[in-house]
This record gives structure tokens, C-alpha cells and sequence, in this order.
């Protein structure tokens, strides 16, 4: 029992204080610096040289503008320790009392303590910035620099330079600081990013470039080549990005992979041109065959999107003499999927293109690939108007990639797929599991067919209006959109002032977006935000309104 009372009594003594110093700290943060002072002096009773809570009991006295107290503890610490972050703390004590002549000697003593130990630096410079005494914390990294060249303080001085303003010497600081600790580039792309985003800082953008081209001509080290490359994507001038990562490639051959993640890039951002470009210098050049395929593939896809129906035979011929090229095998699975896809949405040929995906089920492929596989062929059963056999499939991928963005995608097509069929009930239930989607894209997708079908079943029972509008969008799901567009304007016409109005007007707006009609599209986004002002589609008229007004 006696060793039991003991071990407790231990116990305590140890969980008391630990309770008290989290208790100081929680009034120090909270701003209730009187409790939190009565606290920390206890503390440091039992603590004396533990200058964390020193340095707490000191700004505690000097919020509640006790400087007397604060100089007495500073100089009665002095006696005892040799520390010269104290001379930094007497000296802002002083300045807190204007009393700059005093506070200004103070913080010349402590960088003499940098010129006798250069090792000071950093703890003296950090003292410095922490009371954003800018000026003071740079010398400090200077001098401790001077005293010992070893020393790095480069990106330190840097974002103290461009506190100050001084933009070019900061850049130059941190482009010096990159390349001599390379493993910390991504820290200093990170923080570069946030001036390269600042549309008004025209004149930093334009000395980084400057200093990065003349570093590649300088020192011909591939580094600079990518330091390069990586700012132009962060401009999406991404055949800018090419020239360089070419000169990257060729001087080391290993960096393909770079240029196949650029023709990505640029293809996700609708930037065809330089996509192309760069699509087929990967066709001409890379050795692995997965690259050529996949180049290949977008290039095709690319055509696609830009050709109109009298260049659609000469595509399908293509396409074909591209798989034949490669065989109809594991490796050409992209290839595969978007000939069906071709063969369904533009060639009206939704028979051939199951017959081709049904064939691709039968290779050795993973279930990742397969599920790629019956999405799409879902999506096709759909086009062709075969709901139920296109929600089995959905079904089956949502079973096989449970927790897996395939899965939440089927789940949404297979929501979508009941809509198009008119089943809005069954679609209300789906989506409504689907507006807490992972997949922020998903969620928003469910939210908006969730408010669209909620919305035009309380004003119309019968849904009569909802009913229209859903075949109008499925027409435009086939890529009908002449047949879409006189739907969607007939709808219009017979339910004026009806609340399928303004998700009528946002579908004609984006259908003259797509035929790249901007003047006509911009006028249907108009009524939506001059009649529509509470409705849900605002922010999307307003996002679109945008972007057809930059294209115009």
C-alpha cells in the first residue's frame, strides 16, 4: 500500500504542473494575459532557465504595458545567463516605450554578438523576425553569412527581401537557395507561386523569367531547364515548356516521361495546338509503346473533336489503320474505347461500337480495365436508348469498385441513365446519396439533378414540363444538338415563366458556347442573371457569361 501512495503521489506531481503549463498557454493564446502571467511566474519558479516561458512572461508584461517589470526580468536574467536574445528583448522593450536611441543600442549589441559567434545567426536573426524587426533579422543573416561561409541563409534573406519590397533580390535569393539545396526546390516553386498568381505583379514574373533564361545560358545545367519549364506551366504556355523540356530530353533521355505528362496537360487544357505539336513529337520519338499508343489515341481524339461530318469516313479509316498498327490487345485499351465511342456518338452506329466493346471484355485485362470498359459500353446501351441493360452494367461497375472514383462515376451515369428514361423517383434516390460524394465534381453533378427534378416536381405534379426537358438533354447526350437546340427553344416557347425556364436558357447558352457562337450564348446567360437573379444557376451563368466574353 505504501508503495502504491507513493507511486500515486508521484503521479500527481508530475501531472499537475503539466496541466498548469498547458493551462498558461491556453490564457497566453487566448489573450487573458493576467491569468496566464500568474501561471507562467509559478512555472518558472520551478523552471528558471527554460526561456520559453520566459519569453512568454515577458510579452505578458509587456501587453499589460508593464515595461518596468519586463526590463527588471530581462537584466535579473542577464546576471544569471548569458544569452543574447535578451539584448533583442530589452531592446523592444525600449522601442514599445519609444525610446528608439535606447532600443536601437540594445539591438546592435546583440548582432555583435553574431560577429564574435557567426552560429548566433540564426536563433538572433529568427528573435529579430519574430518582433518584425526586418531590417535587424537581415543584417543578422548577413553577418552571421560573412563570419562563416558555410552558413545558408539564403532563403531567409529572401523572404525578408521580399517583405521589404525588394522583389528581384528576393527572387535572386531564392533561385540561389534552389539550386544549392535542390531537394528544397518544391518549397521554393511553392512559395514563388504565390507572386506568379498576383495578376499586378507583371514586373516579377517578367525578372524571374529573365533571371531563369540568363541561369540556362549561364551554367548550361539541365536544372535551370526545368526550373524554366515548370514556370511556363505554371503560365499554361506550355510550348514554351516543350522547348525546354526538348532540351531537357535530349541531354538526358530519361526525362521522356516529362514530355508525355506535358501533351496531358496541355490536352486537359484545351490547348489543342500546342497538344498536337506535342503528341507527335512523343509518336516520333518515345520507345515505349504505351506513350505512342496513348499519343496517338489523343491526337485521334483531338481530330475528333475539331473535324466536321464530312471528315468523319476519313477519320473512321484512320483510326482503323491505327489499331491494326498496334493490334487489338491489352495495350491498345484507350485506342479501343474511344473507336466505340466514335463509332456510337458521331458515326450513329451504337451496334458496331457494343459488338467491338463486348470483343475488348474478352481480352486478359484487369477489373480496373474491365470496368473502363463497361462504363463506357453503359454509356452506349444508353445512347441507344437500352436503359436497363446500360443501368446493369453501371450497376456491376459500382459493385466491383466499391469506394473507387469508377465506382462513384457508375453510380452518377446509372442516376443519369434513370433520368433519361423519365424514372425521376428512383433518380431523386440516387442522387441524394450522390450529393455526398468524395468526388467534389460528382457531388456537384447529384446536387444540381437532385434541385432540377426537386424543383419542377413541386410547381407540376405531372412533371410534364421536367419530362420534355429531360429528352431535350438526351438528345444533346447523343451529340444531337440541332435536334436538342429546337427542343430545348421549344420548351421555352410553351413553358414561359415556368421554373424549367432557367435550366432551359443555361442549356441553350452552353450549346451555342460549344458551336462557339458567343454573341448568341451571351444573350441566353443574360436572361438567366436579369430573370433567374435567385435561381440556382447564377454562378453558372456568371462563370460561362465570363469565358464567352474572353473567347468573343
Amino acid at each position: 500500500m505504501k508503495k502504491f501512495y507513493l507511486l500515486l503521489i508521484l503521479f500527481f506531481s508530475l501531472i499537475v504542473p503539466a496541466q498548469n503549463e498547458q493551462l498558461a498557454i491556453d490564457y497566453y493564446e487566448k489573450g487573458e494575459f493576467e491569468k496566464a502571467l500568474s501561471l507562467l511566474e509559478q512555472i518558472t519558479v520551478k523552471q528558471p532557465s527554460n526561456y520559453f516561458y520566459f519569453e512568454k512572461i515577458i510579452d505578458c508584461y509587456q501587453q499589460l504595458a508593464q515595461y518596468e517589470k519586463a526590463e527588471k526580468a530581462i537584466l535579473d536574467r542577464k546576471v544569471k545567463y548569458n544569452q543574447p536574445l535578451l539584448y533583442i528583448d530589452l531592446g523592444y522593450n525600449y522601442q514599445l516605450q519609444k525610446q528608439e536611441d535606447k532600443a536601437q543600442k540594445q539591438y546592435a549589441l546583440a548582432l555583435k554578438e553574431v560577429e564574435k559567434e557567426s552560429n548566433y545567426a540564426y536563433q538572433i536573426g529568427n528573435s529579430f523576425e519574430k518582433k518584425v524587426l526586418l531590417d535587424w533579422a537581415l543584417k543578422t543573416y548577413e553577418t552571421g553569412v560573412k563570419g562563416n561561409p558555410n552558413l545558408n541563409f539564403d532563403y531567409q534573406i529572401a523572404l525578408l527581401q521580399g517583405q521589404l519590397g525588394n522583389i528581384e533580390s528576393m527572387t535572386d535569393k531564392l533561385l540561389d537557395y534552389a539550386y544549392q539545396k535542390q531537394e528544397n526546390t518544391p518549397v521554393v516553386q511553392n512559395y514563388l507561386t504565390r507572386f506568379i498568381s498576383d495578376e499586378a505583379n507583371e514586373t516579377f514574373l517578367t525578372y524571374l523569367k529573365k533571371a531563369l533564361l540568363i541561369r540556362t545560358q549561364k551554367t548550361q545545367d539541365v536544372y535551370w531547364n526545368q526550373f524554366l519549364s515548370w514556370l511556363y506551366v505554371q503560365q499554361k504556355e506550355y510550348g514554351k515548356a516543350f522547348i525546354q523540356e526538348k532540351a531537357i530530353y535530349k541531354r538526358n533521355p530519361d526525362s521522356f516521361s516529362n514530355i508525355v505528362s506535358l501533351a496531358y496537360m496541355a490536352f486537359d487544357d484545351n490547348q489543342k495546338e500546342e497538344a498536337t505539336t506535342i503528341l507527335q513529337y512523343i509518336i516520333e520519338n518515345a520507345n515505349d509503346l504505351s506513350w505512342k499508343i496513348s499519343a496517338h489515341t489523343f491526337l485521334m481524339q483531338i481530330k475528333i473533336e475539331q473535324a466536321n461530318v464530312t471528315e468523319y469516313p476519313t477519320i473512321k479509316e484512320e483510326l482503323n489503320t491505327i489499331l491494326k498498327e498496334y493490334g487489338f490487345s491489352p495495350n491498345s485499351l484507350g485506342l479501343i474505347k474511344l473507336i466505340a465511342h466514335f463509332e456510337a456518338f458521331n458515326l450513329n452506329n451504337p451496334k458496331e461500337a457494343i459488338v467491338t466493346l463486348n470483343k475488348t471484355l474478352e481480352l486478359p485485362i484487369g477489373n480496373r480495365e474491365k470496368s473502363e470498359i463497361k462504363l463506357e459500353l453503359a454509356d452506349i446501351l444508353v445512347y441507344d436508348e437500352k436503359f436497363n441493360q446500360a443501368i446493369l452494367y453501371y450497376a456491376q461497375v459500382e459493385d466491383n469498385m466499391k469506394n473507387d472514383v469508377l465506382g462513384h462515376e457508375a453510380s452518377m451515369k446509372m442516376a443519369k441513365a434513370n433520368y433519361y428514361k423519365n424514372d425521376f423517383d428512383w433518380t431523386l434516390q440516387q442522387v441524394k446519396v450522390l450529393k455526398q460524394s468524395a468526388s467534389l465534381l460528382i457531388a456537384n453533378d447529384a446536387v444540381e439533378l437532385f434541385l432540377l427534378i426537386q424543383d419542377n416536381s413541386y410547381a407540376d405534379s405531372t412533371r410534364v414540363a421536367l419530362t420534355a426537358f429531360s429528352k431535350a438533354d438526351f438528345l444533346l447526350y447523343q451529340n444531337k444538338e440541332e435536334l436538342a437546340m429546337q427542343a430545348f427553344i421549344s420548351i421555352l416557347d410553351k413553358y414561359k415563366g415556368d421554373t424549367i425556364e432557367d435550366a432551359t436558357l443555361l442549356k441553350i447558352a452552353t450549346i451555342y458556347s460549344r458551336q462557339k457562337q458567343y454573341n448568341k450564348a451571351l444573350e441566353y446567360y443574360k436572361m438567366i442573371l436579369e430573370n433567374h437573379k435567385e435561381g440556382i444557376y447564377v454562378d453558372e451563368a456568371l462563370f460561362f457569361q465570363q469565358k464567352s466574353t474572353e473567347k468573343n
